[in-house]
């Protein structure tokens, strides 16, 4: 297991090959990565600023993540989330779970960026055009994609 909260950029690739590098009992890896888009609903969007309480967010977040592995028999895992200053483009997150069997991989993914989404404690302020920046609520749609995982 391992979760990381950092300002500096992350390389993907390089991410899942130290996921997996020397487990040969890994069958299948699943990722999501989240990026800065240029728009928020019909605004457009130079980018924005992301804010989080060190240590409590990474406690969070390993509390999330043990619970992916309670739940599904997972060989690896990882949660990176990027904070501070971000542009349109940038990436925020990335999500990877690696285990024997597919199915685990891919609903042990999904439900880390869905619980990640809704219950790590982190603050957003998206970065209008005009040099604004606006607070983001939490949206009800991600709310609900979460709630399938309540048991």
């Amino acid at each position: 297991m391992s979760v990381r909260v950092q300002e500096v950029d992350f390389d993907p690739g390089r991410e899942l090959d130290r996921l997996t590098r020397e487990n040969t009992g890994i069958g299948g890896v699943t990722s999501f990565i989240g990026l800065v888009r240029d728009m928020a609903g019909d605004q457009p969007v130079s980018g924005m600023t992301l804010e989080h309480y060190p240590g409590m967010t990474e406690k969070m977040l390993e509390r999330i993540e043990a619970e992916a592995h309670e739940r599904w028999p997972l060989d690896a895992s990882l949660i990176i989330h990027r904070v501070g200053p971000l542009e349109a483009g940038d990436r925020i997150v990335m999500v990877a779970t690696a285990s024997a069997h597919r199915q685990a991989a891919f609903e042990s993914c999904h439900f880390l960026i869905d619980w990640l989404k809704t219950k790590a404690p982190f603050w957003k302020a998206e970065r209008t055009s005009e040099g604004q920046e606006l607070w983001v609520e939490a949206r009800e749609s991600d709310e609900e994609a979460s709630e399938r995982w309540n048991r």
